[in-house]
């Protein structure tokens, strides 16, 4: 019944990468490594989102402003906005929606 989980620690970083360590009814985290000069393009969350950075520095580019993230910041967003992000360095950060 208990388990601990490596899909975080292990996740590289190369370009994008995206995994789902959990997902249910109500919950869904995103873990995502972005390498430095890497970008996650345009898109929007299906729900009010929650972003925490776990390494790294980042902008988050939303309703044509800027906001520059960098390790243990945390930043919510509203959903169906478009939005992308830029490494500033190697990042991993998690979304929470």
């Amino acid at each position: 019944m208990y388990e601990i989980g490596r899909q975080i620690k292990t996740q590289p970083i190369k370009g994008l990468q995206v995994r789902k360590p959990l997902k249910n009814d109500a919950l869904e985290v995103l873990s995502i490594t972005l390498e430095k000069g890497s970008e996650f393009p345009e898109h929007t969350s299906p729900r009010d989102a929650y972003l925490i950075v776990l390494e790294g520095a980042m902008d988050f580019f939303i309703s044509g402003k800027r906001f520059s993230l960098e390790a243990l910041e945390e930043f919510s967003f509203p959903k169906d906005v478009i939005h992308r992000v830029e490494a500033l360095e190697d990042s991993r950060f998690l979304i929470i929606r």
